[in-house]
């Protein structure tokens, strides 16, 4: 899947339910994506997680990841 432009709350419900009707986990193309909110951000933590593979994932994005995976309120 390719996901572009802002990963909002408004987004994620369409994300999850694509993703949650793949065969397998995903690859989610992310070269295009320029920013996203902290639902969007859980959102991706959740599917990698899962097993989901962040293809291309811009290293500003990879880094909150890499905090919000370090959150002890997880």
């Amino acid at each position: 899947m390719h996901v572009a432009g802002r990963l909002t709350e408004a987004q994620v419900p369409d994300l999850l339910e694509a993703s949650a009707k793949a065969a397998e986990p995903p690859l989610l193309e992310l070269n295009e994506l320029v920013s996203a909110d902290a639902v969007g951000l859980d959102a991706l933590w959740r599917l990698e997680e899962r097993g989901a593979e962040l293809i291309a994932l811009p290293e500003f994005l990879r880094l909150k990841l890499q905090v919000l995976a370090r959150d002890p309120k997880r």
